[in-house]
């Protein structure tokens, strides 16, 4: 564990190395992929143990599909198209710029140090996610993982330097009053993924040192099912999404929206889908408990409130009950009947409890989403084309995706972020690339004289005027 000073000397020390290094080719950049590639295949396993170990009762499957994966796809996929990224892009010039024999390109530098401040719910991925932008990009980077994941952290850190030099990559460990020291420090970019409240004091204490940001954040990401939807399907997709390590998913669906009519179908085949998934709940292995027993309460006390507003609960493992896991197990729970007045509509809930809305028209579900800030992510599903369209047109969030759930986030070739309460900057495959390096313009004059030869160096005669006329006009 660290002490909060250390990371301003480790930083210090990434930005002295940077300097002397000048430029960092494609050979570079691919050889830092590649150890990070090595460093995430050869420990998987050992990734795998230490995320279960935090989690309490977190299955290695469950690890390596939604952690390890797309973690290993990023880092893949820059280091298979790293040298294309990095070739200067030309630009055509027209008048009044330009003139015979002029070019001009944007080239991509590196920022220098880049600062990633990592959750718990993925620890893998929500890190070496954007470290391939990072890494890609020609940066040297420091990373701080979540305390509420130590086992994680502490191999992390441990692997990180065994594959790194601490000047290249190092990952800082310990908690909150290190995390606070972390925000504060003068870094080229600064990526924060968590929290809406957090990401605001992240924001405020990076804006001391003028330290651009990229957050990552959350919301209450809304499902819409259409009339023409497949219900089946789109409960399928939609619990699968909605109980993927327990809901602890910025993008997993917060809350849906359903036709008054189709209500009593979603409630029978969730309860169904549940059963078949994670039968004999709290011991069903597949199944992910709370990351802390403070989370596991926080869901308790969403369903009680609930309750006491008038809310009904619909246990969707009524054979058992919560526990397991030290008591951090909670399970799958359909909140009906919710109301604006109840905290699990009023905060994102990241955890398996799924409000479920009804509604008579759509346009009333949009009107209701557009009224609440904009979310990291929205899902409409059916097969009527108008429909889709009009919803994905009057909405807003960070991404959208179409008859399943956060499959945008999945693709690469997507830049993936959200806007307002939700985040801003957007990373993923070349997105990441380009978030985390700086554009800049390189204009090459001609040798002719093109002040002199259209009339526009002092003393100022006809000639100027005419000319000036002729570009300003409409």
């Amino acid at each position: 564990m660290n002490e909060p000073g250390d990371a301003g000397l480790l930083l210090e020390a990434q930005q002295a190395a940077f300097r002397a290094e000048g430029v960092v080719g494609a050979r570079t950049r691919m050889d830092r992929l590649d150890r990070a590639l090595d460093l995430l295949v050869t420990h998987q396993d050992a990734f795998c143990e230490a995320a279960a170990a935090d989690f309490g009762q977190r299955h290695s499957t469950m690890t390596r599909f939604m952690d390890v994966l797309p973690a290993y796809s990023a880092l893949k996929h820059a280091r298979r198209h790293v040298r294309r990224w990095m070739r200067p892009r030309r630009r055509h010039i027209g008048l009044p710029a330009g003139a015979p024999g002029v070019r001009a390109e944007i080239v991509r530098q590196p920022l220098g140090v880049v600062g990633v401040i990592s959750p718990w719910n993925f620890p893998l991925t929500l890190t070496f996610g954007p470290l391939a932008g990072v890494l890609a990009a020609g940066n040297r980077c420091m990373i701080k993982p979540s305390e509420l994941t130590p086992t994680v952290s502490s191999l992390l850190q441990r692997l990180a330097g065994e594959y790194f030099d601490a000047r290249e990559l190092a990952v800082i460990t310990g908690g909150a009053d290190v995390a606070e020291a972390f925000s504060r420090l003068p870094f080229d970019h600064l990526l924060f993924t968590g929290s809406t409240s957090v990401g605001r004091r992240v924001m405020a204490a990076a804006a001391a040192n003028l330290v651009p940001v990229t957050l990552e954040l959350g919301g209450k990401c809304p499902a819409l099912i259409g009339r023409s939807a497949d219900l089946e399907r789109a409960v399928d997709r939609i619990m699968l999404g909605k109980l993927a390590n327990a809901g602890q998913m910025c993008i997993a669906p917060d809350y849906v929206c359903v036709p008054r009519e189709r209500l009593d179908g979603f409630v029978r085949l969730a309860s169904e889908w549940v059963g078949r998934a994670y039968p004999g709940l709290p011991a069903n292995p597949d199944y992910t408990s709370m990351v802390s027993q403070r989370h596991a309460e926080r869901m308790r006390e969403l369903i009680a409130d609930a309750a006491a507003k008038g809310a009904r609960v619909v246990a969707l493992e009524p054979r058992s009950e919560a526990g397991g896991a030290r008591g951090r197990v909670i399970a799958p729970a359909l909140i009906l009947d919710a109301t604006p007045q109840m905290q699990v509509m009023q905060e994102e809930i990241f955890g398996p409890l799924l409000p479920v809305l009804c509604y008579e028209r759509i346009d009333d579900s949009v009107a209701d989403i557009n009224a609440r800030p904009r979310p990291l992510a929205l899902y409409y599903f059916g097969s009527d084309r108008a429909e889709m369209q009009r919803v994905l047109a009057l909405t807003h969030s960070g991404g959208a995706t179409v008859n399943d759930i956060a499959m945008h986030f999945m693709a690469q070739e997507l830049p993936f972020g959200g806007l307002g309460a939700s985040g801003m900057g957007a990373y993923h495959g070349e997105s990441g690339f380009e978030r985390f390096s700086h554009a800049r313009s390189v204009f090459y004059q001609t040798r002719l004289d093109v002040a002199g030869l259209v009339g526009l160096r002092p003393p100022y005669g006809a000639r100027a005027l005419r000319l000036l006329k002729l570009f300003i006009r409409r």
